[in-house]
């Protein structure tokens, strides 16, 4: 999704943000916020000629405690310049994502956005403690609390968090943040088939409770993509499908001692055919790098049509079997991969060049099959401006008119990032 504006305005402080949005609002201009721009569905892009509102400059620490680990800070600031700050003082921000370099903290708030840390920390309705958001009509919304615990009513930051703009624009963020894990462990395993993974994944979760951090999966297909464009070996043997595990805790002899065991049992029963693991950093991001590069990859194999679905774990990989059979030679590749512990499949097709009658064989198909599982047609990604038209698929019909009623009540003249997030005919 590309667009452009005439106007490009960066405040460095809620106040004036305050201020442009009261501007606006008196004569009714239309506003998009916009953050590190690494959304995938188009959410940060203006449609028509919307004025751009940049966080880019809010980007200063407010504060930190040692001793709770909750960090304030401006919407602006990176993620990854973020974890570089907590990490320093033994914390880490709990969540990491592949765009970590450019995105913007307020904009993975706006967005729900998941990451690799999904499966050990939760999602941001659970790690952000208070927000300050700018409404519609420019008046400041402070509950930027950094109180773990506030039963006083309804709690108001939680409709802020995954409305990507819609609703305020979201200008400082109160998060809490997990110690440094003194010993993190990757182990890198093949396995023969999707039953094995989701057995291999049962019992991982059983051995290694409470260190288990991360458990990613592969299919054959990416490895060979990943290998093809950005010559990365693999570590194991040739198999149908990969997983990564990676635990983090206090005390490195004693997790090291239970992923062992773990590789030791997963290897006798047959539910792995290889594995190698990892404790130096090197090898770690060495490992890591063969999953967080796999989008890098299908880049370079030609045009890439996206699809971030949340799924039973069960069925989780039965809709990459299905497409591909679907689509046949009409597709370079259809590969899946993502975060099995979230039951979240990156489905993702490859062709030569886009294809309108490729797109008509993928869409409704994927939207319905996934909508039969009562699945979500967006795991982590967002709405935007590409999958509101498919919100149904996934959410009833009074929901849909609540969320309109809530738009309405917040942003009467709908000048808050339209266009995005939810159905143009609800």
């Amino acid at each position: 999704v590309t667009g452009s504006s005439k106007v490009l305005l960066r405040p460095r402080t809620s106040e004036e943000v305050s201020h442009i949005l009261r501007h606006c609002h008196e004569r009714n201009l239309a506003v998009n916020p916009q953050g590190g721009n690494t959304g995938m569905v188009g959410g940060s892009v203006p449609v028509f000629d919307e004025i751009i509102l940049s966080t880019a400059r809010m980007n200063k620490v407010l504060s930190f405690h040692s001793v709770s680990g909750i960090l304030v800070c401006q919407a602006g600031c990176v993620l990854e310049e973020l974890s570089h700050y907590v990490e320093e003082r033994d914390f880490i921000m709990p969540l990491d994502l592949g765009a970590k370099g450019s995105c913007h903290i307020g904009g993975n708030v706006a967005t729900n956005a998941g990451g690799l840390r999904f499966l050990r920390y939760g999602s941001l309705h659970g790690t952000v403690l208070g927000l300050e958001v700018v409404l519609a009509d420019g008046t400041i919304l402070d509950c930027l609390t950094s109180l773990r615990k506030d039963n006083t009513g309804y709690d108001l930051k939680q409709l802020f968090i995954g409305s990507e703009g819609t609703l305020g624009v979201i200008t400082a963020v109160s998060i809490l943040c997990p110690p440094k894990p003194r010993a993190v462990n990757v182990a890198f395993l093949g396995c023969p088939g999707f039953a094995e993974v989701l057995q291999t994944f049962s019992t991982c979760k059983g051995m290694l409770g409470e260190i288990l951090s991360a458990f990613e999966f592969m299919d054959a297909v990416c490895m060979q993509l990943v290998g093809r464009y950005l010559h990365l070996a693999s570590p194991v043997q040739e198999s149908p499908f990969y997983v990564l595990i990676e635990t983090s805790g206090s005390n490195a002899g004693h997790d090291a001692e239970k992923l062992g065991n773990f590789l030791e049992h997963a290897l006798g029963s047959g539910l792995v055919t290889d594995g190698t693991m990892a404790t130096d950093q090197t090898k770690v991001k060495m490992l890591w790098a063969l999953r967080e590069r796999i989008a890098e990859a299908l880049s370079r194999d030609g045009y890439v049509y996206k699809y971030d679905l949340s799924l039973p774990v069960e069925r989780l990989y039965d809709i990459v079997t299905d497409v591909r059979a679907r689509l046949g030679p009409h597709a370079k590749h259809v590969v899946g991969y993502g975060h099995l512990g979230d039951g979240n499949l990156h489905l993702n097709v490859t062709a030569e060049a886009f294809s309108p009658s490729l797109l008509g064989a993928l869409e409704p198909h994927v939207y319905e099959w996934t909508a039969r599982q009562q699945g979500s047609v967006s795991a982590e990604h967002g709405v935007g401006f590409r999958k509101r038209d498919v919100l149904g698929y996934s959410k009833p019909p009074e929901a849909l008119q609540l969320m309109q009623q809530l738009k309405a009540l917040l942003d009467p003249k709908g000048i808050l990032n339209p266009y995005k997030t939810l159905p143009s005919q609800a």
